[in-house]
């Protein structure tokens, strides 16, 4: 099985071509590091899909044309400490939660 971006969730990440971090990759070229939207926009506060996705529509929309998305995606759900909350990858909490539920079971998956 693979994700969204492409990769096995069992797969380790590897460095970008620029050498950077995974972390460092989404930082560096994410829309959403550079947007002028309140930082609320990105947090729903409904746990219904469909509302949420209507709550966060201004910060779902400046993900549809990030050119780091699937990354964005990967991390928010291998990192589920962090990526449970807020918009990521486009996708609202309910949404990545139902994919994450879908993955293999990996020791050291926080």
């Amino acid at each position: 099985m693979t994700t969204t971006a492409g990769i096995r969730p069992d797969a380790e990440f590897s460095r970008s071509s620029a050498g950077l971090s995974p972390w460092a990759e989404l930082i560096s070229h994410a829309r959403c590091a550079s947007s002028v939207l309140d930082p609320d926009a990105w947090f729903p506060v409904s746990p219904q899909p469909e509302t949420a996705r209507r709550e966060a529509d201004a910060a779902i929309a400046l993900c549809m044309a990030c050119p780091v998305r699937a990354l964005c995606l990967e991390l928010s759900l291998r990192h589920w400490d962090v990526g449970q909350h807020g918009v990521w990858g486009g996708l609202v909490p309910a949404e990545r939660a139902g994919l994450r539920r879908r993955w293999p079971v990996r020791e050291g998956m926080g």
